[in-house]
């Protein structure tokens, strides 16, 4: 109890600093979903900590995920109307962005010729963690491994998104939350109540719905694809 306090205690820390780091400067790859793992995973190498000792802490953040993912249904509640107003645009726009996504992931298994595990944990890499990995435990996958895939496509589609989004002079607030939130989820949907709150309100709203295309497309898709 008292080793997972210290590495919570820790973990809280150390993003709480990078977090006013990151706000300093601006710079994506100053974001604390980059440095904070990259951090404690160096203080692990450096004190010979298992990861089984740092998790009887961690694992209590991790738990909170899914309160956290809820309470994406306040501001989805206060643009209840503009979401009413754009349903079928926003729907059709996620379906759309889901199936390239699992699609795009079994192509990209089969090129880096990866291993039947890796692969069915390749496929939910576009969800939102916890049911990311409920999807890849039900496919076949390893639900800790599709975690790192999809913290990795988090971190990239929030990188690069927003230069996209300008290099393709996409400025309605609709769209870019669709683009966001659907290829992103929840670390695409954090950079977009930086851009606007209706923004990040959509992207909320194609997060989710993301997930629910998921969970009925990635099975049937791998099954496709498999046979």
């Amino acid at each position: 109890m008292t080793t997972g306090l210290l590495f919570l205690g820790l973990t809280i820390g150390v993003y709480l600093l990078t977090k006013r780091i990151y706000a300093a400067t601006g710079k994506m790859y100053m974001s604390p979903l980059i440095i904070t793992p990259l951090l404690i995973i160096a203080f692990l190498l450096m004190t010979g900590s298992s990861y089984e000792s740092y998790n009887a802490g961690g694992k209590w953040l991790s738990d909170l995920l899914q309160p956290a993912t809820i309470a994406f249904a306040i501001p989805l509640h206060k643009n209840f109307k503009v979401l009413k107003k754009h349903a079928a645009e926003i729907a059709a726009g996620v379906l759309s962005g889901t199936v390239t996504a699992v699609l795009s992931s079994m192509l990209l298994a089969k090129w880096l010729h990866l291993s039947g595990d890796l692969a069915t944990s390749l496929v939910p890499r576009s969800v939102t963690t916890p049911i990311a990995m409920s999807i890849s435990q039900s496919i076949g996958g390893v639900p800790s491994i599709t975690a790192v895939f999809v913290i990795l496509t988090g971190v990239l589609g929030t990188m690069m998104g927003p230069t996209v989004l300008r290099l393709f002079r996409i400025e309605n607030e609709i769209a870019r939350g669709v683009s966001l939130g659907t290829a992103a989820h929840g670390t695409g949907t954090s950079k977009a109540f930086e851009l606007s709150s209706l923004t990040g309100t959509i992207s909320s709203i194609s997060m989710i719905l993301a997930a629910l295309f998921s969970i009925g497309l990635a099975p049937a898709l791998l099954a496709v694809f498999i046979h």
